[in-house]
């Protein structure tokens, strides 16, 4: 039997595999996605994957045809739910460094025109998937934290019938990858975070009549406080039928209606719409009133809708003063706001939504306008902050990449990549702040970093030159970066105090207030921000005891006090929020470790507020973050 006859028969065999109990009947006849959606922006015809799933672990790792041949004689399928992630709750080395499973849906057709195409979504799987339907692959993905989408082909669906989609991922990653797998010298497994394996946000079925409303960017401009408003539409347009349709494309902004644009598109082809409307005396986005325009779309051909696209968007303009002041519709900012994990006990990353607003009550309660993750937030936490008038710092997981790894130009254009899939999944967010490049890449910028930075900060602006483009740095290094140039932020993660850096360089946290001037007289009209500050905390005990809650209120205290003489920040984020696993023997300074549990939060992994929280709510609470007179 020739190879692949024989690739596709092992396929069809796991999908007839027997599974226990209820989840059988399920598996054999397959369940019909819900037409329900985790958020509201979108387009219409998406069905959420949810009900029973079926994982299997594959703890031999090995090639992907022979796992294919094991699977047809594995009876061993656990029922579980999406999201999931297999490894939350084992702390081993072996479950950091990354593991293969498989997982396996069967699902049946929404009722409706049997003529329509479909389109997997998935909004995150770690790192490397591999999907099949019907025994048949149809694609693959590498990279965590960021969504993708597969058109399903018409020969392989089953109208009728149950369809059988299967994954294969692969959370085994290498030192190339976001984030990348490094180990000290040691061998020491080292990383920010811990490597949650599995289809860890959720999966839609998209149903697609001919006209697919493939992407949507309404982008508001606003040249000053008082000025009128241009905004601007783009729209791609994709015919996924078998016959040319003329489309006419309508759109309002607010109460306003008005024709995007119309095109005739023959089988296969796409076109991108164009449109601007100036809207004069707009109603601003802000801290204080998050007004949303509904600048929701329809794709039509007279009486017969294609499909319809929801869209929120606000009117602000967030730009770098002349002083190099971060200000929001002319207003200078001095915000304060968390870094956040999205971590929760017992699912690791495979969180809801409910977790997902406890968090950011946490935030608010707080006193906090900002947001920060090491990666983009999911499309639900994006979509809160900007109906409750949050903003974010939205971040690539270009996290601590050596020079070395810049150096392969195949990686510079994978990491660039993943900026501009950030921008184009989030840039109708008027939530969204900053555009952030990186975090913590070696203070010793060579010509590979910069070349990074210029080229990932030169897509952001292209994508979006509404909003202005930063990074995250360990520190200001020994010298000014002349590579910072084409940025607009510079984001300083400042442990002064708490950890001891490189030959004790910030061990002393007197010397804070002398490396903050330092910084400032490098990038006078920059804006600049606190990135991180924070202190692991785990037991009470005296203010000069480190690891106790006394100690981290303490040195919080004296950071805050020294930020406050700096009139030209334009803003401190504490991290973080709450705990989260890092990686194994994490300790993170703490003579108290409870590794891999990361201690610096506000609140514990568990939910509960830590005796720090109360001290850094009052100090959030007590400064103006917009409209700062400093």
């Amino acid at each position: 039997m020739p190879k692949l006859a024989r690739l596709c028969a092992a396929l069809l065999a796991v999908a007839a595999l027997p599974v226990a109990g209820a989840q059988a009947a399920e598996s054999s006849a397959g369940a019909v996605p819900s037409q329900k959606t985790l958020y509201t922006d979108g387009p219409s015809g998406r069905y959420l994957v949810d009900g029973t799933w079926l994982r299997r672990l594959d703890p031999n790792n090995v090639g992907l045809a022979q796992s294919w041949q094991k699977q047809t004689a594995a009876a061993d399928w656990t029922a579980t739910a999406v999201p999931n992630a297999w490894n939350a709750g084992d702390d081993s080395i072996g479950s950091y460094l990354g593991s293969v499973g498989w997982y396996r849906k069967e699902f049946r057709l929404p009722a409706g025109n049997p003529g329509r195409s479909w389109v997997i979504r998935f909004e995150q799987v770690n790192y490397s998937a591999t999907v099949w339907l019907n025994g048949v692959q149809v694609g693959s993905h590498s990279g965590a934290h960021e969504p993708f989408e597969l058109r399903l082909p018409k020969a392989l669906v089953k109208a009728g019938s149950a369809n059988s989609l299967v994954l294969r991922i692969d959370s085994r990653r290498t030192i190339n990858d976001l984030p990348p797998a490094r180990s000290d010298e040691f061998g020491v497994p080292q990383g920010g975070w811990w490597n949650y394996a599995g289809i860890l946000r959720e999966v839609y079925l998209r149903a697609v009549d001919q006209i697919d409303i493939s992407s949507v960017n309404v982008r508001p401009d606003l040249p000053c406080p008082s000025c009128s408003a241009d905004v601007n539409w783009q729209v791609k347009l994709s015919n996924l039928g078998s016959k040319t349709e003329s489309v006419t494309v309508a759109g309002r902004f607010g109460s306003k209606r008005l024709t995007i644009g119309k095109a005739t598109l023959r089988p296969g082809a796409s076109t991108t719409l164009t449109k601007r409307l100036s809207v004069a005396k707009p109603k601003l986005w802000s801290p204080a009133r998050p007004y949303l325009y509904d600048a929701s779309l329809v794709a039509a051909a007279g009486a017969r809708t294609f499909q319809r696209y929801t869209r929120h968007v606000g009117v602000r303009s967030i730009k770098v003063d002349s002083v190099g002041r971060l200000t929001l519709n002319g207003q200078r900012l001095d915000l304060r706001g968390v870094g956040m994990h999205e971590d929760a006990p017992g699912r690791g990353f495979a969180i809801d939504n409910a977790f997902r607003d406890k968090q950011i009550g946490f935030a608010r309660d707080l006193g906090g306008l900002m947001l920060r993750s090491h990666y983009p937030l999911h499309p639900y936490t994006l979509q809160r902050a900007d109906q409750l008038g949050m903003l974010v710092w939205s971040e690539v997981p270009v996290y601590q990449i050596p020079n070395a790894q810049l150096a392969v130009a195949a990686n510079r254009a994978r990491y660039v990549a993943a900026v501009a899939s950030m921008v184009e999944v989030n840039r109708d967010h008027p939530s969204v702040a900053v555009w952030s490049i990186g975090n913590e890449m070696s203070s010793n910028v060579d010509d590979s970093q910069a070349s990074y930075i210029a080229a990932a900060t030169a897509k952001a602006k292209q994508l979006d030159p509404s909003r202005p483009v930063g990074i995250a740095a360990g520190g200001p290094g020994s010298s000014c970066q002349s590579a910072y140039e084409p940025l607009d932020v510079i984001g300083l993660n400042s442990y002064y105090g708490w950890y001891v850096g490189e030959s004790g360089s910030i061990a002393d946290r007197q010397l804070l207030s002398e490396m903050l001037d330092a910084a400032r007289e490098c990038y006078p009209t920059k804006a600049m921000m606190i990135t991180e500050y924070g202190a692991e905390a785990s037991t009470a005990g005296q203010p000069e005891d480190r690891g106790t809650w006394a100690f981290a209120n303490e040195l919080i205290k004296f950071h805050l006090d020294v930020y406050a003489t700096k009139p030209w920040l334009s803003g401190s984020l504490y991290w973080a929020l709450q705990e989260f696993w890092v990686r194994p023997g994490w300790e993170g300074g703490n003579p108290f470790p409870a590794g891999p549990l990361h201690q610096k939060g506000l609140v514990s992994f568990a939910g509960a507020k830590k005796p720090i929280f109360a001290p850094v709510q009052k100090a959030f609470k007590a400064v103006k973050q917009v409209g700062s007179t400093r």
